[in-house]
């Protein structure tokens, strides 16, 4: 259920992506304003951004396969680094527009419907983006929270646009058009570089946050006594799904069924406690250590 309502909402990014690119190009076209140009080139970033997500988190919904025995919860994480790779990209059209421009300064007409237009689309956005935004936190969906975010970067780019172009009608001076749009570009590309350095965060095994590495710790402190004890501690994520490894220390002369009901009694308490995560426990006597990191191992 929690992946259906997180394609659903990439769904409805899809129209409102569709909606908002027929709002701003009218804009653009009826004030003829590079500033609206590069905020209506920004939708069409996100609503390449939306389709590319709902594509990915389509893959991550597969089940473990033979070639993929962990899932594909990881393609994720391809729609985050793809949708920062896109803003770059119409942050450097949205420049090469607006040099133009500086050079060859026009007239801007009209300018009152077209921010109508444009406060339009960034009503219809900023609903979505916050809507997105709680849904992604809560199914800890980087797909969905991507496109959230760049949502929200859309609806303040507008915002400076309408303020910018409210600056053109006050003054008349027509090179705060394409200056304008160089500072959306400027901040767009922040958008996009963080975007990318997130995804590529995520695809290296990144460790799960402290809230939920402390709520795991408590869970072992619970356990742990003289005859019981936890070392080699390890998380990580990999999109909606969370992970962690460990090995558990019990007496040599417990026998197999004692030991594997603890052991199933701690892999449920560490469910409750962090939901979605997975553990896996290995059992060892309380007198062997296991070595990691041995030179042959490196190799």
């Amino acid at each position: 259920m929690p992946a259906m309502q997180v394609s659903s909402y990439l769904r409805i990014s899809v129209g409102v992506a569709l909606v908002t690119i027929a709002l701003k190009t009218g804009a653009w076209w009826w004030t003829d304003s590079v500033s609206l140009l590069s905020d209506a080139m920004e939708s069409l970033v996100n609503l390449a951004g939306a389709i590319f997500a709902l594509a990915m988190v389509t893959v991550a919904q597969r089940p473990p396969d033979e070639d993929h025995p962990f899932g594909h919860h990881k393609a994720e994480y391809f729609s985050s680094g793809f949708e920062g790779v896109l803003i770059l990209a119409a942050a450097a059209g949205i420049i090469w527009a607006a040099v133009h421009r500086l050079l060859a300064p026009q007239p801007v007409e009209a300018l009152g419907f077209g921010i109508a237009l444009s406060l339009l689309s960034s009503a219809l956005n900023g609903g979505l983006a916050w809507a997105m935004l709680r849904k992604a936190r809560e199914h800890r969906s980087i797909a969905l929270e991507a496109d959230a975010r760049h949502l929200f970067t859309d609806v303040w780019t507008s915002a400076g646009v309408v303020a910018g172009l409210l600056g053109v009608m006050a003054t008349g001076w027509l090179w705060l058009d394409p200056l304008l749009a160089m500072l959306v570009a400027l901040n767009i590309m922040r958008e996009g570089a963080l975007l990318i350095w997130k995804s590529t965060d995520g695809l290296m095994d990144q460790a799960l946050d402290a809230e939920s590495r402390a709520a795991i710790q408590q869970v072992l402190d619970d356990f742990a006594h003289q005859t019981i004890r936890f070392d080699h501690i390890a998380t990580r994520c990999a999109g909606q799904r969370r992970f962690v490894d460990l090995h558990m220390h019990m007496p040599a002369a417990w026998s197999l069924g004692r030991a594997a009901a603890v052991r199933t009694s701690v892999e449920q308490a560490l469910m409750s406690a962090v939901p979605g995560l997975r553990a896996t426990i290995q059992l060892l006597p309380m007198d062997v250590e296991a070595h990691f990191d041995d030179p042959k191992d490196l190799l």
